[in-house]
């Protein structure tokens, strides 16, 4: 009785593993990639999956966006400026069989990919490239990682350099030059202030010039607001027509 006992026991447990081997649970953004004895079979899920315990062999595939951190990289780019960029790549899986039967490891395998293209692309441009044209850049990474992962079934979302770290002498170089155009343009809004004042007043004394009685018309009222003022001292601007008649008549005494 002992033994028939411990029998039973014994084959209730070995059904539950059985069981558990047998059946697979997979979630909505969850595949399956089975192999039967060794052999590709199809792909599975989500839901519910059934399996041959032993011969059958389920791999799982999270087909989500993964996020790729791609670390520091020393790139030397074409000026020969020596600069570390990382970058995050953005990437789903479309073909789950063709990531589990083509590469070994396909987040390895893109991993290393991105880090090769990333030093390969940002070193045939020169560093005013990297800094101006940012999403120029982006887009071709995107575009090169994209085809050479299309074969392990690989959708690659979107490419972004993160952050470029500069040499501190070139930091102080690029703070330098932004002063000097700083400097540059402040002198050139200045000039042109200048001359468009330059060019009012010349538009004024012409039209002064072509009706004397307004150059009378403007002494009064200059003559009128040094009087509104409270000074000790005040000048009078006198017209250039009167002094000429005061010294012409002292010269015909």
């Amino acid at each position: 009785m002992v033994v028939g006992l411990s029998t039973l026991v014994f084959l209730i447990f070995l059904g539950i593993i059985l069981l558990s081997s047998m059946i697979r649970i997979l979630n909505e953004y969850e595949r399956g990639v089975v192999f039967r004895l060794g052999r590709f079979i199809g792909v599975k899920g989500p839901g519910l999956v059934i399996l041959i315990p032993i011969i059958d062999r389920l791999v799982k595939v999270d087909t989500r966006v993964i996020t790729l951190d791609v670390p520091p990289q020393d790139v030397i780019t074409r000026d020969n400026v020596s600069i570390k960029v990382n970058a995050v790549v953005y990437f789903r899986v479309i073909e789950p069989a063709k990531a589990v039967l083509e590469v070994e490891d396909y987040l390895y395998a893109t991993s290393q990919l991105s880090q090769t293209t990333l030093r390969s692309v940002l070193g045939e441009v020169e560093l005013d490239e990297i800094l101006a044209e940012r999403e120029k850049l982006n887009m071709k990474l995107q575009e090169i990682i994209d085809r050479q992962t299309d074969p392990w079934g690989i959708k690659v979302m979107a490419v972004e350099i993160k952050h470029v770290d500069l040499p501190d002498e070139m930091r102080r170089a690029m703070a330098k030059q932004a002063e000097a155009e700083r400097e540059r343009r402040a002198k050139v809004i200045s000039a042109e202030g200048e001359y468009q004042a330059a060019m009012k007043l010349k538009e004024a004394a012409e039209i002064l010039a072509q009706n004397p009685i307004t150059i009378q018309l403007r002494y009064l009222q200059t003559l009128s607001e040094i009087a509104s003022e409270k000074m000790t001292t005040v000048a009078f601007p006198l017209p250039l027509d009167l002094i000429e008649g005061l010294l012409y008549r002292k010269k015909s005494d």
